[in-house]
């Protein structure tokens, strides 16, 4: 058992009822196992019935050696070892009987029955008292019990933790450096307040973290508690609601009057979203509803009547846009911070944090695997370094290798490795040339990224897998990688076809893909149809959550619609084709490429260049091909409005 381990405490009235069970079960065998009557009827049960005059006679001559009275029976214990039993009056007396012979040998036993049998008469009435009394105090228990919760039903649940307990750093918290640097305005201040408030400067009364999930927002608000050295307030947002209105308030005044006699310190409200939503709308139902109340004591307390109280609130939350606007203001969160996934560099940073505490091996590349993971946040790097120990401790590994690192990323990413799923020949055939399908098609597109790795391992709900991995992070995206990424989705499907000459339901999700991206060029980006022009189509219904689209509503006509329609039925089109026309030049890489996919299942870029040699130069020059003559199509169309302007000047 672990040292830190306490096992449970037990209630008190779990022991009494244990101490009560005990009494009983004890009071039960002391009467089983050491009841007299019990034994002496069993002893006499073979007894034979004989007159009274008879044991006198059996006295008087000393046959018995023992004569055992007990109230209106007599028993007999004869020297020959018989056993003989009778009846006497119950007022007859031993010397009535005649047997108080001083001189005779046998040995007269009168049972007091009344004295033998006080322990057992008195037991039952002893036990119903006892339990009397065990019940009256499990009821005053109760009572006890019950006005405490319902006293205690108003007090703040908030976790506290002191500064000695707080022990997460600014160094703890890789990445997010703009962050950190509004942060240490709130510990500078927290630390040294007389040097703000000497020249009248004032701290912000509340900082509002917003972020994606997992982006490290309650990792900084520990440490910003931890560089600070000031107590910690951390509760959710949704423990203030309950079903009683006023408790949540009551709830917000509790928890604002303890962090007050611990100030300075720090309240840190997660998911503020849950009681802090806009008043007024969906879900309220006036000023007595229990959310709404909540909302109003904490826009009082944090921003009320008493000023200077040395208390930062800090919240985080992932749907800034349903808060309450009167939240948001000067004066209680004032001061907004945006928490962004992480940059290649942040992403190193964070897998070399979450590395201290585990054997690396000296080989281990953090670089590599921070370019393999683009768009994840701290979480999922966290995952990933997890994963890559049990990698490392399933397959008795002194370290966390490289090896291990790699293998992490594509179980977090894709999916673990299904080998149970077993494909028939047909079917791994055509994941083979699928996949490498998309490989030959990405490659050979300019604007495509790097191609990575091939796999047609099942992975999730995919029988392959063809990556492609970003050489740097990228936050604007071009009309021309757009179309490369719609070929080279298409690519797969244009493969099958070329080589079985029929087609299957593997390329649903590239067709649900790359539509997508021809519907956002046309919508969206304004990267469509001229006839559409620079309009984006679509209402956004609001964001829901940071990082997922947002539902969209209709706002064109019928006639826009069918052009939006027509652009994405014309670019699928045209992509296809041209994939087509890839891989039909070259076919003959293709089954190379196959042969040797199918027989190693997993196939690396490097691999893949062995047998497409000579063709990055190829497809350097396809690049600069396609730029100038996308600038001589863009001369011409210059030369002819210059020819259309000098015509309508001329008339």
């Amino acid at each position: 058992m672990p040292a830190s381990f306490r096992p449970p405490k037990r209630p008190s009235s779990q022991w009494l009822l244990s101490i009560l069970l005990f009494a009983g079960l004890l009071f039960l065998s002391l009467f089983y196992l050491s009841n007299p009557l019990r034994d002496a009827e069993q002893q006499y049960a073979t007894a034979r019935e004989v007159p009274l005059s008879e044991i006198t006679r059996g006295y008087h001559g000393s046959e018995y050696d023992k004569i055992l009275i007990r109230d209106n029976k007599v028993y007999g214990t004869r020297k020959d070892g018989g056993l003989v039993q009778s009846y006497k009056e119950t007022t007859d007396t031993l010397s009535q009987l005649g047997w108080n012979d001083p001189k005779n040998t046998t040995v007269v036993e009168v049972e007091n029955r009344e004295a033998t049998n006080l322990f057992f008469a008195v037991l039952p009435d002893f036990l119903f008292f006892l339990f009397i009394i065990a019940g009256v105090i499990w009821l005053f228990r109760g009572i006890a019990r019950s006005q405490s919760t319902a006293l205690s039903f108003g007090k703040s649940r908030a976790r506290i933790a002191d500064a000695r307990q707080v022990k997460t750093r600014f160094a703890d918290v890789a990445g997010a450096e703009e962050a950190k640097e509004d942060l240490v305005e709130v510990v500078d201040f927290l630390k040294n307040p007389k040097k703000y408030t000497s020249i009248g400067a004032k701290i912000p009364k509340g900082v509002l973290l917003v972020g994606a999930p997992g982006t490290g927002k309650t990792l900084l608000a520990r440490a910003v508690a931890g560089e600070a050295g000031v107590p910690f307030f951390s509760i959710a947002g949704s423990e203030f609601v309950e079903m009683f209105v006023g408790v949540g308030a009551s709830r917000v005044r509790d928890l604002f009057m303890k962090a007050k006699r611990n100030a300075p310190c720090i309240i840190f409200i997660d998911e503020i979203d849950a009681v802090g939503r806009q008043r007024g709308g969906a879900g309220f139902g006036g000023g007595h509803d229990e959310r709404e109340q909540t909302l109003n004591q904490i826009l009082t307390e944090m921003d009320g009547f008493e000023q200077d109280t040395n208390v930062i609130v800090m919240a985080a939350t992932n749907r800034p846009d349903v808060l309450d606007i009167a939240l948001l203001r000067p004066g209680r969160f004032d001061r907004r911070i945006f928490i962004d996934k992480p940059d290649l560099s942040a992403r190193e940073q964070i897998l070399m944090v979450h590395g201290r505490n585990k054997k690396m091996a000296k080989n281990v590349r953090f670089t590599d695997v921070a370019r393999q993971t683009v768009g994840m946040t701290g979480a999922d790097l966290e995952n990933i370094m997890n994963e890559s120990a049990i990698f490392a401790a399933k397959r008795k590994h002194p370290a966390v290798t490289q090896k291990d690192l790699v293998d992490a990323v594509e179980k977090v990413a894709i999916g673990a490795e299904k080998k149970s799923r077993k494909l028939t020949k047909h079917e791994k055939d055509i994941t083979a040339y699928h996949e490498l399908g998309h490989a030959i098609v990405g490659h050979l597109c300019p604007h495509s990224d790097p191609l990575h790795k091939i796999s047609i391992v099942s992975r999730g709900s995919a029988l392959g897998v063809t990556w492609f991995l970003p050489r740097e992070d990228q936050y604007t995206t071009s009309r021309s990688k757009f179309v490369d990424e719609i070929c080279g989705l298409l690519g797969g499907r244009a493969a099958e076809e070329i080589v079985f000459g029929e087609i299957t339901t593997g390329a649903s999700n590239d067709l649900e893909r790359a539509s997508q991206i021809a519907r956002d060029m046309a919508m969206r980006f304004g990267m469509g149809d001229p006839t559409l022009g620079l309009v984006a189509y679509g209402e956004r219904q609001g964001t829901m959550f940071l990082g997922v689209d947002p539902a969209m509503s209709r706002n064109y006509s019928e006639e826009i619609a069918r052009k939006i329609d027509d652009f994405v039925r014309q670019t699928t089109a045209e992509q296809y084709e041209r994939a087509k026309g890839f891989l039909l030049t070259h076919r003959r890489k293709l089954e190379e490429l196959a042969a040797i996919l199918l027989q190693k299942e997993t196939m690396s870029v490097d691999e893949f260049l062995e047998v497409f040699g000579g063709e990055e130069e190829r497809r350097i020059e396809e690049k600069k091909k396609e730029e100038s003559g996308e600038k001589l199509e863009d001369m011409q169309d210059i030369a002819e409005e210059s020819e259309k302007t000098n015509d309508n000047t001329q008339q």
